[in-house]
């Protein structure tokens, strides 16, 4: 087999002209065709990370293009309608060696390397909730909080991408977070439903944050699942909390929450119930109510960052129920406490109504987006205008 594929060049050698590959006058050898030639817009080992790779062919059409980092990491992109260009769909990041493998559609390949200046200034993410908390409550929105300012809001939003398993809609909402740092939450329209699967994905390698905010240099991305549909309704106007499950009371509570008229009195609205923080000590100098106490307190569940909880509070038995006499939390008894603690769930729904309270807090102290329209929701995205189903 090997002998008459030889003898089959052979003769193709020998029979070749002019056209294609021809043989140079007096030797009987094969031409060697011309490599192809491309050109890429980011060359060099001090290019600008940022922006897209584009490779551009000189002459023909563009068969394949595979851009790879130093790991294998390839950047996805597509080949222009006329063949000519290539363009990555995701940015180069900084600091980072990159091979660029490209072939014709006459089978032909030429090759490139270049390597991007590291990030003067990198930004960074937090985002809740983590992959750690598995499972969340109805009411739990989807949030990032920047290490560094974001000017590029509408850029940063174009990278972030929520995934659903029932089409959930959504939009994301930039404000600020409580600490002052930059912030953008996805809501959906509607409280989630009960067993939906949601996956995050935050592609910002590349991404630039703006002035004085830094570039990304990794992606993100977390997922959950939306558990039971718990909710927790306080009324201060009958010092009770009820309990309902996928719309059914299942318990009521006697509590006393805040002092009305003042800085003592218990925030209003939807809220969600952030973390579950079991026995932590609370000192009212940490939140500007003086030495009004400072205690360990059991079965404690965060409510808003500026320090509303939901828990045990034995002290004050005599007012659940009765009066609303606490410090701004929402107080009940050990057993009232350490059941609900049991079964509650980080992102189940906290509703205060009535009289008494010190108003809404705002949108960044705690999860505060419910208390917003469908409307004027979708209004702080930096894409307005755009929906977003998951």
């Amino acid at each position: 087999m090997l002998a008459g594929t030889a003898l089959m060049a052979a003769a193709l050698t020998a029979c070749s002209g002019g056209s294609g590959g021809g043989t140079d006058s007096g030797k009987g050898e094969m031409k060697k065709k011309p490599d192809m030639a491309i050109s890429v817009n980011l060359t060099g080992d001090q290019a600008k990370p940022g922006e897209p790779v584009k490779v551009t062919l000189a002459e023909g059409k563009l068969a394949l293009v595979k851009v790879s980092d130093g790991k294998g990491n390839e950047l996805p992109g597509k080949i222009a309608d006329d063949g000519r260009t290539w363009t990555s769909e995701r940015n180069a990041s900084p600091g980072t060696e990159y091979k660029v493998e490209a072939q014709n559609t006459d089978s032909q390949s030429a090759n490139a390397q270049f390597k991007t200046v590291a990030a003067d200034k990198v930004n960074k993410v937090t985002i809740n909730p983590g992959k750690a908390n598995g499972v969340v409550g109805v009411a739990q929105p989807v949030s990032i909080v920047f290490d560094n300012p974001v000017k590029n809001k509408a850029e940063v939003e174009k990278h972030l991408k929520v995934t659903t398993s029932n089409n959930t809609e959504g939009s994301w909402g930039w404000f600020k977070d409580y600490t002052g740092n930059d912030r953008v939450d996805w809501r959906p329209k509607d409280y989630w439903k009960s067993g939906t699967e949601v996956k995050v994905e935050m592609n910002l390698n590349g991404v630039d944050s703006g002035q004085g905010g830094g570039m990304f240099v990794k992606d993100y991305n977390t997922e959950f699942k939306i558990g039971k549909d718990r909710r927790l309704q306080v009324d201060l106007n009958t010092h009770k909390m009820t309990v309902t499950e996928d719309g059914q009371t299942v318990k009521t509570i006697p509590v006393s929450a805040g002092t009305p008229g003042g800085k003592k009195a218990s925030w209003l609205g939807k809220m969600v119930l952030m973390t579950k923080e079991g026995t932590i000590r609370m000192d009212s100098q940490t939140v500007g109510l003086g030495d009004s106490y400072d205690k360990m307190v059991d079965y404690s569940m965060r409510v808003t960052w500026s320090g509303m909880y939901i828990h045990a509070a034995p002290w004050n038995t005599a007012n659940f129920g009765r009066a609303n006499t606490s410090s701004g939390c929402v107080g009940m008894s050990d057993s009232d406490a350490k059941a609900l603690f049991a079964e509650a769930q980080v992102g189940d729904l906290v509703e205060v109504s009535g009289e008494g309270s010190k108003g809404k807090a705002d949108i960044g102290n705690g999860y505060g987006e419910w208390n917003l329209s469908w409307d004027e929701w979708k209004a702080k995205s930096a894409l307005s205008g755009t929906p977003q189903n998951g």
